[in-house]
Order: structure tokens, then C-alpha cells, then sequence
């Protein structure tokens, strides 16, 4: 593995055309490769966001299905690794879907998939009331991956809010870098963004991308966009110039970096265990 890496995250407006939204993410592809990434991170709902409520049921498909089969061949023909965060995947019955997190390598392969834990059931103070459950189906399983740029944690947007999962991710599956696709709200993201994900990165001594969908969709809804990269530091390393517009946050991987920082840092040999814990008392 060499000492480091580079990678990017995407920032976009997906809408309800999925043909407009390829485009898009071939354009960015290409600018990825231009700019010498590796590693290329699209947001959630990248494909497609529908008009209104019940849209995503009705193009959502297996992975294997004509969407997923052409990001694929993307990947392929642009030799580049795609974390595609937020796939409308076809679910157990026709009235859900996985909200489903895809990497593909830069052979076309899928290399493995997260389906979203914590499903975004809010009424956002000052803002609209969603309730995620109604159409899609929860995942059970954590997911890690091995690939050129270190161990990669998957997660989806709201997932940022349950520090367990990225504890998980990061002290018994090994991540080195953690994926963090959303569509956060304006109203959530200019509360929280930001300080969630630095959080995560410096809790976990682990590289950040969020990638995020950014500015008006097709349903009047608002995305807050600000697409970062952090350091296991907590450091913000890459950032889209503009929070709204479409583009990429650009950084370097340093593997180097991981390693010093846990070593000056060592939470993981300093960290409490499940017994700890277990036999820890409680007092009110």
C-alpha cells in the first residue's frame, strides 16, 4: 500500500431524472480521475430523489438491476473505486426499500454493501416532518471493507448521530477510514454537521468523507451540502469551496498520519471493555 492516497468527496443536487443524475456523477468521475483520486464518494440519494413520498419505491432495484449495472461500468471504464451512499435497493416486499450504501473497485466489482441502520423518523424543529421507516427496511449488520486507501467503515447520514456504530467500526472491526454519505436538512445541518463528524473522526482516530447532496431538489426540499474530509485529528483536510454547488472536496490519506496519531493517543489500549462496564456500579 503506498504511504498515501488520494480521495474525494462528491457534492451534488440529485433530482427525480435519473439519466440528469449519471450525467452528473460521470462529469464528477471525470474530474475525480483528472485530479489523480482513488477513491471517489457520491452522497446519499445520488440516483435519484423522487417528487414526493413513495417516488423511490417505484425505481427501486435489486443491485443487479440497470442503475447499479451502469455505475458499475462506470467504475470499470474510469478505473477508480466508487462509494455510491444511498442506492434505492428493491426490499423485502413492494412497499420497501434498503436505503443501501455500494462500493464498487475499479474492475466494476461490487465489493461489498451496508443497508442504513437508523432510519431518519424527525420532525425537524422549523422544518418538514419525515418518517424514513414508512418505506424502507432497517439493515442489521456492520460493514468494513479492505481497499487501497486503508479499511473503510460504511455508514449513511443519519447513522452520524449513534456514536456506538462508528465505536464498533473503528475499536472491533479496524476501520482506518469512515464513509459517511447524507442529505442532511439545512436546519440539521447548520446545527450540527460539522461538529458530528469532527467528533466521529477524533473519537475514533479515523480518516472522515462525507459527501453530501447540497442546495433545492426536485420536491422543494433543501440539502445542506458542505462536503468534507477529516484527519483522525479532527482537522477538516478538504472541503467543497462552495457549500451548495455541485463539485468535489479533494484530499491526501496519510497513512502515517493514522498510525502517529494513535500512537501518541492510545484510546485503544486505554478503553474501557464490555466487562468493565458490565460490573461498573450505577449511582443516582
Amino acid at each position: 500500500m503506498a504511504s498515501s492516497v488520494r480521495v474525494a468527496a462528491a457534492q451534488m443536487t440529485s433530482i427525480n431524472d435519473l439519466s440528469a443524475n449519471f450525467a452528473t456523477c460521470s462529469r464528477l468521475v471525470k474530474e475525480a480521475v483528472a485530479a489523480g483520486v482513488k477513491l471517489l464518494c457520491f452522497p446519499e440519494n445520488f440516483s435519484y430523489v423522487g417528487l414526493k413520498t413513495g417516488d423511490s419505491l417505484k425505481i427501486a432495484e435489486p443491485l443487479d438491476g440497470p442503475i447499479m449495472t451502469k455505475y458499475c461500468s462506470l467504475a470499470r471504464d474510469s478505473n477508480i473505486w466508487l462509494s455510491l451512499g444511498g442506492f434505492q435497493e428493491k426490499g423485502p416486499d413492494e412497499s420497501h426499500l434498503h436505503n443501501t450504501h455500494v462500493l464498487i473497485d475499479n474492475s466494476g466489482n461490487i465489493i461489498s454493501t451496508y443497508r442504513k441502520m437508523h432510519l431518519f423518523d424527525v420532525d425537524v424543529p422549523g422544518g418538514a416532518v419525515y418518517k424514513e421507516s414508512s418505506f424502507t427496511e432497517a439493515g442489521q449488520e456492520i460493514v468494513t471493507v479492505d481497499s487501497p486507501c486503508g479499511r473503510l467503515g460504511l455508514t449513511v447520514c443519519y447513522d452520524l448521530r449513534f456514536p456506538e456504530l462508528y465505536q464498533k467500526l473503528r475499536f472491533e472491526c479496524g476501520a482506518e477510514v469512515l464513509l459517511v454519505p447524507a442529505a442532511f436538512t439545512k436546519v440539521t445541518g447548520e446545527a450540527h454537521w460539522e461538529v458530528l463528524l469532527r467528533a466521529r473522526a477524533i473519537e475514533t482516530q479515523c480518516y472522515v468523507i462525507a459527501a453530501a447532496q447540497g442546495g433545492k431538489h426536485s420536491d422543494g426540499r433543501e440539502s445542506y451540502g458542505d462536503s468534507l474530509i477529516i484527519d483522525p485529528w479532527g482537522k477538516v483536510i478538504g472541503r467543497m469551496s462552495n457549500r451548495v454547488l455541485t463539485g468535489l472536496a479533494l484530499a491526501d490519506i496519510e497513512f502515517t498520519q493514522i498510525e502517529a496519531v494513535r500512537s501518541k493517543m492510545p484510546i485503544l489500549r486505554h478503553r474501557k471493555g464490555k466487562e468493565f462496564w458490565n460490573s461498573a456500579s450505577t449511582s443516582l
